[in-house]
């Protein structure tokens, strides 16, 4: 039975192992160099206090690639589920070949077995080992990306780490799932496709961030956690502050949601919109006199009067936890869709 499996998966198997050692050969060559170019970069920027420029010409100068391979991580569960899950069944069932190997002393629980395990076991070796170069590959640039690019960040965090393992298993095992429900395999394909995408687009805009309780707090407004600093040239206007998301302290923390709040603790921004601060423009430190430095004064101004950021995130160190919970989550949802199979293929498939 796996020699038979073997026969039918082989040619998909051959394919994926490699475009994987393309992408490993390519990665370990670049790799060392952009390590070697990043920490040159650290030591010189610590002398003369210029890392935050640093980093900002290190990534843009590296940007598409780590885009890109980071949606490599992405797309690759996507592609199991597609070309591996939802045919694996359905071929059979459309060719009614599953019945010459039930009809041999092969019982349907050993057969579906032997098609989970051996194929599953490769995609997810497949999803592990992308999972693997890539996260070593990225490791100096998710240290130099901005906060919307850290590794918190929804786009990321699923490219990294132990999360495609778990993404690979859930999307095949949904493609079989579902090809053994709809048993046509392009309709199969098509719904597979349309639920994994689904749930993964779910799982970061609903569920993630609420894994664990979401860390609060009050910030003073320093560069850290402001955008711009609006001022007039001539002065006699309100100065307008714009909130990134970023909270000072805690450098690369996925910011849920940013405000602006008053002395009172009213809140008088939310998200990236400015507000309006009632400070005196026209003298003191907010005014156009003394160009040199405004900006800075007028914050430390603003400060002192009581304003401050409010923020909901979720902190860096998180990272690891939020990882192995959310695997979890796919082992289950991947469990319960295998416990289906089987009870479907006994009960319900001829």
């Amino acid at each position: 039975m796996i020699w038979l499996t073997w026969r039918q998966f082989r040619g998909s198997a051959a394919m994926m192992a490699a475009l994987l050692v393309i992408l490993a050969v390519v990665l370990a060559l670049t790799g060392p160099d952009l390590a070697t170019r990043y920490s040159a970069g650290i030591a010189g920027c610590a002398q003369d206090n210029t890392c935050d420029r640093f980093y900002d010409q290190f990534f843009d100068a590296y940007e598409m690639p780590f885009m890109a391979v980071s949606l490599v991580v992405l797309l690759l569960p996507a592609l199991v589920g597609l070309f591996w899950g939802a045919p694996l069944i359905t071929r059979e069932l459309e060719a009614s070949t599953h019945l010459l190997v039930w009809n041999q002393s092969i019982t349907r629980g050993r057969w579906l077995a032997v098609k989970f395990g051996f194929v599953g076991l490769v995609a997810m070796a497949a999803a592990g080992l992308c999972g693997f170069v890539v996260t070593w590959w990225s490791d100096p640039l998710d240290k130099s990306a901005s906060e919307s690019l850290a590794l918190m960040a929804p786009l990321v965090f699923g490219a990294r780490g132990i999360a495609p393992v778990g993404y690979a298993a859930f999307a095949f095992v949904l493609g079989v799932t579902v090809g053994m429900l709809v048993r046509r395999t392009l309709p199969a394909m098509a719904l597979t496709l349309a639920v994994f995408a689904a749930i993964q687009l779910a799982m970061p805009l609903v569920v993630r961030a609420y894994l664990m309780p979401p860390a609060t707090g009050t910030f003073e407004l320093s560069q850290a956690n402001v955008e711009n600093v609006g001022l007039s040239q001539e002065g006699g206007g309100p100065v307008r502050i714009l909130l990134r998301s970023a909270v000072p302290g805690h450098a690369g923390a996925w910011v849920l949601h940013s405000s602006l709040v008053d002395p009172s603790g009213r809140t008088i921004s939310d998200g990236d919109g400015g507000a309006a601060i009632q400070v005196s423009t026209t003298s003191g430190p907010c005014s156009p006199s003394g160009a040199a430095g405004r900006g800075d004064r007028c914050m430390v101004e603003v400060n002192r009067l009581g304003y401050r950021q409010q923020a909901t995130y979720q902190p860096l160190d998180r990272f690891w936890t939020f990882q192995w919970i959310e695997t979890g989550i796919y082992a289950l949802l991947t469990l319960g869709l295998a416990w289906l199979s089987f009870w479907w293929i006994r009960r319900r498939l001829s």
